[in-house]
């Protein structure tokens, strides 16, 4: 009987179940007023709770913690445990056993440590302890302040049922705090990875604008080499062809003055001396000037540029919306704004 009544006790009144009972889903089981009072416990956490007992909303059951979700009638909607209140009605009926009546009789008779024959029935409030009549008359208590024993006994039990229905609702309003950190954590997280996408995808497209940059001046760099290699080989074509000219009519005097008879050399030397004359007097093809080959104009500065990069930072939602919706024209020869991650930054072509 005596672990039967430890199963009764309500854990938010510490006292014997009061009909009616009611039962969670977890399987914990309350009063009815216990719970609807610990229920109605302002949690500004939880807005779906109500002042009135028939609101619906959230329960967290004292003894787990677990969440229960109620209907419009609140506390009053959950199911009664009929089986426990049955039990309650027949422990209440049955008289307590021998074997159980002298503990509880001991418990009800403490008597006192200085006076053996004298009951503990009154409560020292100087010194916070319980003690009997004859202390409070003629012991160490007699110029103290003292109470009735069971007028204490209840009112700090109702303090500590208020403390403790206190601080469960404290408990539910740091989970409310708990959870609410947490959304925001999670948002947080989800807001940061949403900002490093648009700012890598905004680098992206400035890193696909210098490449289209880079591929143009480098095809104009190109094209001017195209054309003065073009020039040089026609250059090196046309004095390859005069040297042949000049070589073979150089060879061709040589071995007409190797003839040993005057007669035959007489008969080609006048054609001789006119071929070479010609070749002699035939101007040399056009030299290529002084510096031809230098390329010093395609010379770059992008330090204007660099500073640009280097102011690059984040903005303003409506000077991103200005930048992106209307920007200067690249091509257009003036400025350009380039917003990056929410970020503008000036920069000249």
């Amino acid at each position: 009987m005596d672990n039967l009544e430890k199963q009764l006790i309500c854990p938010i009144c510490l006292e014997i179940f009061t009909k009616p009972v009611v039962i969670l889903p977890c399987q914990h089981n309350f009063c009815r007023k216990c719970a609807n009072d610990t229920f109605q416990a302002p949690n500004q956490y939880l807005p779906t709770r109500g002042g009135s007992v028939t609101s619906g909303g959230r329960f967290r059951c004292p003894s787990c913690r677990h969440e229960v979700v109620l209907d419009r009638h609140g506390v009053y909607g959950l199911q009664r445990n009929l089986l426990v209140e049955n039990i309650i009605d027949m422990f209440k009926q049955e008289p307590p056993s021998p074997r159980l009546a002298a503990p509880q009789r001991t418990e009800e008779q403490r008597m006192c440590q200085e006076h053996e024959d004298e009951k503990i029935n009154i409560y020292c409030v100087t010194h916070g302890a319980p003690t009997c009549s004859m202390c409070k008359v003629f012991g160490a208590h007699r110029d103290c302040e003292a109470a009735p024993l069971t007028a204490v006994y209840q009112t700090q039990k109702a303090e500590l049922t208020d403390a403790i229905t206190m601080i469960m609702g404290n408990n539910d309003r740091i989970q409310g705090v708990i959870t609410q950190l947490e959304e925001i954590c999670r948002t947080l997280e989800e807001n940061v990875r949403r900002q490093k996408s648009q700012v890598c995808e905004r680098f992206d497209q400035l890193y696909a604008m210098l490449e289209e940059k880079n591929r143009d001046m480098n095809s104009k760099v190109e094209a001017e080499q195209k054309e003065k290699l073009s020039y040089i080989r026609g250059l090196t074509t046309k004095h390859k062809e005069h040297l042949e000219l000049s070589c073979k009519a150089v060879e061709t005097g040589i071995k007409s003055m190797e003839e040993p008879v005057m007669a035959v050399f007489l008969q080609s030397a006048k054609n001789l001396l006119k071929t070479i004359g010609e070749a002699s007097c035939t101007p040399s093809p056009d030299e290529v000037k002084r510096g031809y080959e230098i390329m010093d104009h395609f010379t770059v500065d992008f330090s204007g540029e660099a500073r640009a990069l280097l102011s690059i930072n984040f903005t303003s939602e409506k000077e991103y919306e200005e930048v992106d919706g209307g920007g200067a024209d690249p091509g257009a020869g003036g400025e350009t704004q380039t917003a990056v991650g929410g970020g503008a930054t000036t920069a000249a072509p």
